[in-house]
């Protein structure tokens, strides 16, 4: 593989577009590719080439990687009829960095390498600010050749960990989203009380920094939820997909996972109510209905 690898990258939303800019600007030859052509069309202004599909953005490259929303969407972009697949050449690393199932990504890997292509799952962490400021926790699954031939791509984007072989990148993730996601609703219910209760959000938030309790989401997440500010990083219903996939590896593995079990419910009646779109910090404004507490939840959703 050269110096500088021709890479491809499918996916150009909230996370993968400032992630393919911050790759280009570091002076890769960069094709990507959106469904929607609108959202992949400013990255032209930062070298990339706006491939017209995903075959066309595939030909040629020595790395792709996906961004996209789900193993479901990976799996159609890849392997429908004439997919992607068609268009990698024997030799290039196919690196997928949205959240997917774990038997997916196995069952990707597998594929993928009877026609002569590496496999990498590398999810992150760190969110849309996180993607921007080019600080993204990488949790990698492959194999030691295949990361070390795109660890350097990976660097650009935020400091990456070689979890173990295929696969392993995900359990890494689901990890993470059970700890994100339990962490955000313990900080709503800990600010609901504190209200209810007489105190300041913002002034309890500002008394546990440095303590104990602290931590990147409360800071980041606990800041929104006093703000009101639920426009989507990470949203409700990509939450419920990463509980529902660590809920079917727990139930492989014959483990019972009580405290998961409960914050995915809260997330999924949070979807219901019609709270699928906003972000998971808004699952403040679901403690706030199921406490009957007065609120401006169909304000902040009408401009979330």
């Amino acid at each position: 593989m050269t110096s500088m690898p021709h890479v491809a990258f499918l996916g150009t939303g909230i996370m993968g577009a400032p992630m393919a800019r911050h790759i280009a600007q570091a002076g890769y030859p960069v094709a990507v590719w959106n469904r929607t052509p609108d959202k992949a069309r400013p990255l032209a202004e930062f070298g990339a080439e706006i491939a017209p599909s995903a075959a066309q953005a595939v030909s040629g490259a020595d790395i792709v990687i996906f961004m996209v929303t789900s193993g479901q969407a990976a799996n159609q972009i890849l392997f429908a009829d004439g997919g992607a697949a068609d268009h990698i050449k024997a030799g290039a690393i196919v690196v997928m960095m949205s959240s997917i199932a774990v038997d997916i990504a196995h069952t990707q890997a597998a594929r993928l390498r009877e026609r002569g292509i590496g496999y990498v799952d590398a999810p992150v962490s760190g969110g849309e600010k996180g993607a921007i400021n080019k600080a993204l926790a990488i949790m990698a699954g492959g194999s030691e050749d295949d990361i070390a031939a795109v660890s350097a791509v990976l660097g650009v984007l935020g400091r990456v960990t070689h979890i173990g072989p295929a696969g392993t990148g995900q359990l890494a993730k689901l990890a993470n989203q059970i700890i994100v996601a339990g962490t955000i609703t313990l900080i709503a219910e800990a600010f609901t009380l504190a209200e209810r209760g007489g105190a300041d959000p913002a002034r309890v938030r500002q008394a546990l920094t440095g303590g104990f309790a602290d931590s990147v989401i409360l800071q980041q997440h606990g800041l929104r939820m006093i703000e009101r500010r639920f426009a989507p990083g990470g949203d409700a219903i990509n939450q419920v997909k990463d509980l529902d996939a660590a809920a079917s590896i727990a139930e492989e593995l014959h483990l019972t996972l009580p405290t998961t079990e409960r914050v995915a419910d809260l997330f999924r009646a949070m979807v219901a109510a019609g709270d699928g779109g906003l972000d998971h910090s808004g699952i403040l404004l679901h403690i706030e209905r199921i406490n009957g507490l007065p609120g401006h939840d169909a304000e902040e959703r009408k401009h979330s």
